[in-house]
């Protein structure tokens, strides 16, 4: 019995250039909370020089080495899908997964960054104005912000990626989600702009490892609000600039606590305290 006690449950992150992830210290300061050993490592692609081919390996891996779960990040909150056994109803919506569950040899993949972003958009920007927004970035990220704004009543939503491709089928799989709201994909983003209440980043760009800003800043005027997912810095240069033209901003800070909140209780069956997470995210990016 006092084995049992004493082993420590395991998690990790996959995902390449996370070495300024905070995501493990959020779970490992809410395990030890809560009294019990929590080890959660990183498994950066970029670091060990591997490519996301090796996801199998490194799935197979976790498993053989008894890891309870995963959380999955870019680029591979897509392609995991393949390896699944099992997929909760939200992730199948959404075709991505940032969270899987090893338990009894299957996989369990979930979503938890939807509600991760539409509970950090609910309490940061109270009162936003939902009629029209654009969206950039439809990669795994992407799909689950879309989803959690569109849940929350975002009556039009035109959406913008590098790989038009990609952008319709997100605008296509939200359509059949949300009959209600006009979904689109476009390539002409001023205009979609000038037309909008809101704007949602959804790309890696403003990272540390991928700095810039995703769109011409003199198109941001104050009466938009402007949603980040990016929280490495906290502070990008997309809100930097919009907050010189009057928008209300929210940063990504809040995305990835709530997606951590879900994730930890997924992963260890603990119902996790989120006010003490997102003090102990504040007092890392303090």
């Amino acid at each position: 019995m006092a084995e049992t006690l004493l082993k420590p449950l395991k998690a990790g992150l996959i995902g390449s250039g996370i070495q300024a992830s905070l995501t493990p210290s959020m779970h490992m300061k809410e395990g030890d909370a809560q009294g019990f050993r929590y080890e959660y490592e990183l498994i950066d692609l970029a670091q060990l020089g591997l490519t996301t081919d090796s996801l199998p390996d490194l799935l197979k891996d976790a498993e053989e080495r008894g890891l309870s779960g995963l959380n999955i990040t870019h680029p591979c909150k897509q392609l995991v899908i393949s390896y699944l056994d099992e997929l909760s109803e939200e992730a199948r919506a959404l075709g991505a997964v940032n969270t899987v569950v090893l338990k009894d040899g299957r996989r369990f993949g979930h979503n938890t960054d939807w509600w991760g972003f539409a509970e950090s958009f609910r309490r940061g920007l109270p009162g936003a104005d939902l009629t029209a927004a654009v969206q950039i970035g439809a990669g795994g990220a992407g799909v689950a912000t879309a989803y959690a704004v569109l849940s929350l009543g975002l009556k039009a939503l035109t959406v913008f990626d590098r790989e038009q491709e990609r952008a319709e089928q997100l605008a296509e799989t939200m359509s059949s989600l949300f009959p209600e709201a006009t979904i689109r994909a476009s390539g002409d983003i001023t205009s979609a702009v000038e037309a909008a209440s809101g704007l949602i980043h959804a790309t890696p760009t403003g990272m540390v490892k991928y700095p810039g800003i995703p769109l011409p800043p003199g198109l941001l005027q104050p009466h938009h609000w402007v949603a980040e997912i990016v929280y490495f810095p906290l502070e990008t240069e997309l809100l930097k600039q919009a907050k010189r033209r009057g928008c209300q901003v929210l940063d990504g800070g809040g995305m990835a606590v709530f997606q951590a909140v879900g994730a930890f209780q997924l992963i260890t069956g603990r119902e996790p305290d989120a006010a003490r997470m997102m003090r102990h995210f504040q007092s890392m990016t303090a």
